[in-house]
């Protein structure tokens, strides 16, 4: 196992701000064969991952599952009971198997913290294959402002669980503005999550 490399148990018990390191360039480029939004909820809405530790468990895996499902990660925002991911694939056929490992893993880990065997943690998914690069850039802005739709945060880039951070140091000026800029309030994006304020 390589030093990005963590288990469920592991991840569990990092600090907030032990988030796995997250080894992509900000996307200048726009693979219409496999590029995808994807929103995940959890089951009846409930609020499973709502603590520092538990943002990090499932930020930490949606990042490691993300390397070895070989989907490249452009933006995502993890809340306590849903998340967004923008990503691209060469193979977006094993999209299914990632999210599968992904709600399998993160579901046993809280309802191991939880005394909860069992216990359903996830609804479903949806995913949104993009074919326009407006609709791109469009959802690039609002999947790394998402954290201030939901009233989180003032500015995105200081909620820890989401890229707007990584995405403003890493980008260069002109496409942080041009996808910044990018209207995002027309989008047909499920979220009508209410996302109660971490502890």
């Amino acid at each position: 196992m390589s030093a990005l490399e963590i288990t469920a148990s592991e991840a569990v018990s990092l600090p907030p701000g032990a988030l796995r390191d997250w080894p992509h360039s900000p996307a200048h480029r726009f693979a219409q064969a496999g590029a995808y939004m994807i929103t995940a909820g959890t089951y009846r809405r409930n609020s499973f991952f709502n603590s520092a530790s538990r943002l990090t468990l499932l930020t930490n895996l949606l990042l490691q599952l993300a390397e070895e499902y070989e989907w490249s990660l452009q933006a995502w925002a993890v809340f306590s009971n849903h998340y967004h991911f923008l990503g691209e694939c060469r193979q977006p056929r094993n999209l299914r198997r990632f999210i599968q490992h992904l709600h399998s893993a993160t579901a046993i880990a809280v309802n191991q913290l939880d005394a909860t065997p069992g216990r359903k943690v996830w609804f479903q998914y949806w995913d949104k294959q993009l074919t326009y690069q407006r609709s791109y850039l469009a959802r690039l802005h609002y999947v790394h402002q998402n954290p201030v739709l939901h009233g989180l945060v003032r500015v995105a880039e200081r909620y820890l669980w989401c890229s707007a951070a990584w995405f403003e140091r890493h980008a260069s000026r002109a496409f942080y503005r041009t996808v910044m800029g990018f209207p995002c309030d027309q989008l047909d994006v499920i979220d009508s999550f209410e996302v109660p304020p971490i502890p």
